[in-house]
């Protein structure tokens, strides 16, 4: 199939699944969206589900390409990170495919698609796992970091920030930006005083 074609059916479906759902969007109305005629459109895909995940994977790579155009290797990599989040809060936004992809929801619709769902949401850990990278070889972040294990964690905490505070984020932007200091803040130094740090305890 021609890639221009392709691209088209692929617009056309983000914008039926967004707009409709997997269940209700049709693919009577993708493809007249598209220019294409329905049998087209099973070129491109074996199945409805088989072009929803096309869609949600391609959304994904854009929403990493945008938000990994904030990393700069230049900038140290603590700093970045609130770029990053920010980056990432505004696309989530516009892209709810994304979204619900991270949070889990298509994995109900699509219970067979479980396994190569979680490989979408593993490949969106990307941006943090190069800045903690990049962070490891600026020497701001601790070089024994397990970098997936800690991407995971911190992309939980972005997501659960976004899910409960996203109201109130939108509402009021001065908040969030305090908000997101202080949860940056709490990552990067942790809980922990120096001397806690060392593992001695301060006396009492």
């Amino acid at each position: 199939m021609e890639r221009e074609k392709k691209e088209s059916i692929l617009k056309a479906a983000a914008h039926a699944f967004t707009r409709f759902g997997l269940k209700k969007a049709s693919v009577d109305d993708i493809a007249r969206e598209a220019g294409v005629a329905k049998g087209t459109i099973y070129l491109a895909c074996e199945s409805k589900e088989d072009l929803f995940y096309q869609v949600v994977n391609r959304e994904l790579r854009a929403w990493i390409g945008e938000c990994g155009g904030s990393i700069d290797q230049r900038v140290p990599a603590d700093q970045l990170m609130e770029t990053l989040v920010m980056a990432s809060i505004a696309f989530l936004d516009a892209r709810p495919l994304v979204r619900d992809l991270l949070i889990g929801l298509h994995d109900d619709l699509m219970p067979k698609w479980r396994d190569r769902l979680a490989e979408l949401r593993s490949l969106g850990r990307a941006n943090i796992v190069e800045l903690l990278k990049l962070g490891i070889k600026q020497g701001r972040f601790r070089d024994d970091l397990e970098v997936e294990h800690v991407a995971e964690l911190l992309q939980d905490l972005h997501l659960g920030t976004y899910l409960f505070r996203h109201q109130k984020l939108r509402e009021d932007p001065t908040e969030a930006m305090k908000r997101l200091r202080a949860g940056m803040d709490l990552v990067l130094n942790g809980l922990r005083a120096p001397h806690a740090r060392t593992g001695t305890r301060a006396s009492s």
